[in-house]
């Protein structure tokens, strides 16, 4: 029998960086629907839900997924985990791929390959993704559990960071989930020097660049093209480089024990007001 994948994209207007960054233009479209635009062009057979929250403000995303025809799951706005959980239980999901609606730069082939690893490993994993340790651009975020692994953390999670974020539940196990990971495949590391999702600004900048540039010419470029472009056209790449490597676990060192230090680093903003308060 065949297993159900189910790719949930959890998507939401409340952003304390950039509110509404899902709903911003690229090329005429929503960049909510510029993701799933390359999500479904990946080559492994799977449902795709935008899961969303229950409060007022996110109706417009319940209307752009209907407008894609798209399904919807709308769940508790905080308890992400919750709402992943109850997403895939409605759409009797076999295979869960959370990937979140801030990487619209997102590659299929990435998506397809770290797929790949899990089945070739299928019984061997409970959780497979591309970010323990990252190698990938960030914004190319695949993790991908059996819904066996996600109930399970869904009913033992309880620190406000592991329902916020899902997995950390699954990946800060080790002795109770088989982990497994995929890296890039000749051995480089991008996960620190370039950044493919949004959260300022200027990742925006960034982001309708490359599309600008890339999208013309082949709608289904990869990862690689956006490298080969960055490298040609070095000012693009400097559009958000001051964000490269800043993520969530900056906030969340003394919780974590799988990550470290050198896996993160602090906004630009963040470094001048911690300056600004130890010369208080």
């Amino acid at each position: 029998m065949t297993e159900k994948i189910v790719i949930i994209v959890q998507a939401r207007m409340a952003s304390s960086r950039l509110p509404g960054k899902v709903m911003l233009p690229i090329l005429g479209k929503s960049l909510l629907a510029r993701m799933i635009e390359r999500l479904q062009m990946i080559q492994h057979k799977a449902d795709i839900i935008i899961a969303t929250s229950e409060n007022q403000e996110d109706d417009v995303i319940v209307n752009e997924a209907l407008a894609m025809d798209i399904p919807y799951y709308r769940g508790s706005l905080g308890n992400v985990l919750d709402r992943h959980y109850q997403a895939a239980k409605l759409f009797k999901a076999d295979v869960v791929l959370k990937i979140p609606s801030d990487c619209p730069l997102i590659d299929p082939r990435i998506v397809d390959y770290t797929l790949e690893y899990f089945f070739d490993n299928r019984g061997k994993y409970d959780y497979v993704s591309n970010l323990h340790p990252a190698t990938y651009p960030d914004g190319n975020d695949v993790e991908i559990m059996t819904m066996a692994c996600l109930r399970q953390a869904w009913e033992n999670a309880g620190r406000p960071l592991e329902l916020e974020h899902t997995t950390p539940y699954i990946w800060e196990n080790p002795l109770i989930f088989s982990v497994g990971n995929v890296t890039w495949p000749t051995g480089m590391d991008f996960s620190m020097s370039h950044r493919f999702t949004i959260d300022y600004p200027e990742d925006y900048y960034f982001i309708e660049r490359v599309f600008a540039e890339l999208y013309p010419i082949c709608n289904q470029f990869s990862c690689q093209d956006i490298l080969n472009l960055l490298n040609r056209k070095p000012e693009i790449y400097q559009l958000n480089a001051q964000y490269a490597g800043v993520n969530w676990y900056r906030h969340h060192l003394g919780e974590l024990q799988t990550i470290w230090p050198d896996q993160t680093r602090r906004a630009p903003q963040e470094n001048s007001s911690l300056l600004q308060q130890s010369e208080a």
